[in-house]
């Protein structure tokens, strides 16, 4: 499979974190398993495959859909030659662009066609008939610009400096603090959050500090398994591996031995 990722342009960077492509160009009608993971990031997929769309345990999903949060481990599955396009949005996008409430999409997806209408048809063709990820890009990206145009919301700035500073210390910050910080009641906070970003801010910050710990596994950053637990703060190797397992599905030893290939937000297993 090859894999490729580019940096949006610059007037989408609070917006869009980056692009990605996967093609598998195996000629075989084998099966490739999809694992989501839990990333903090909403999206949109865009599957191209003469063996047809993508399957969520045997349900088809649509050719080009929106997704929202994940938190739970799924499968996808994909047949034969395919090229998948995506875009990981920033974890408040849902709302910036589309002004949906991000947490009716979370764990879920929708079709462009209810969200879209014609606009939907003419986007896939433009997409069908390009011929690079390069172009892709462009495609989508002078969409979102003019979606978002079109329905222009206003950031909501305690929930951006939240999302920041959630992710800036890996999702070690004290809610407490964000609290005190943005003059906030607890009860208005997560439900301001849940809006915006589809979670609480409790649940963002276990998903922020288990990809910091998925990174330093995937980058053989470590020398054994406590220091990755030492070093994002779990209480111990134990709950680390728990909160693991709840994110991936898979233990951090069945991780390394099983995933053949992976990303920050998915992992990928050909059969």
């Amino acid at each position: 499979m090859v894999y490729q990722q580019i940096a949006p342009p610059v007037y989408l960077q609070d917006k869009v974190r980056y692009f990605c492509s996967l093609e598998n160009t195996f000629s075989d009608q084998s099966t490739t398993t999809f694992k989501p993971i839990a990333d903090g990031c909403p999206g949109i997929m865009f599957h191209q495959s003469e063996c047809g769309n993508l399957a969520q345990y045997d349900k088809k999903l649509p050719e080009i859909f929106l997704y929202g949060q994940t938190t739970k481990p799924i499968e996808i599955a994909a047949k034969g030659i395919f090229k998948t396009f995506g875009i990981v949005f920033q974890p408040a996008a849902l709302k910036l662009i589309f002004g949906l409430d991000a947490d009716e999409l979370t764990n879920s997806c929708a079709d462009f066609d209810g969200l879209l209408g014609n606009k939907h048809t003419r986007i896939l063709k433009m997409l069908v008939n390009s011929n690079t990820f390069s172009e892709q890009r462009n495609i989508i990206s002078a969409f979102l610009f003019s979606i978002e145009n079109k329905i222009k919301v206003d950031s909501d700035k305690s929930i951006q400096y939240a999302v920041s500073s959630i992710l800036a210390s890996k999702g070690h910050v004290r809610l407490k603090d964000l609290l005190s910080h943005l003059q906030l009641s607890e009860r208005t906070f997560e439900r301001k959050f849940k809006q915006w970003v589809g979670i609480s801010p409790k649940l963002f910050a276990r998903i922020c500090q288990f990809q910091a710990s998925l990174d330093s596994l995937r980058t053989n950053n470590y020398e054994k398994l406590s220091d990755i637990a030492f070093e994002n703060q779990y209480a111990d190797q134990s709950h680390f591996i728990r909160a693991f397992k709840e994110f991936s599905g898979f233990s951090p030893c069945q991780y390394q031995k099983e995933a053949s290939w992976a990303t920050e937000n998915f992992l990928a297993f050909p059969k």
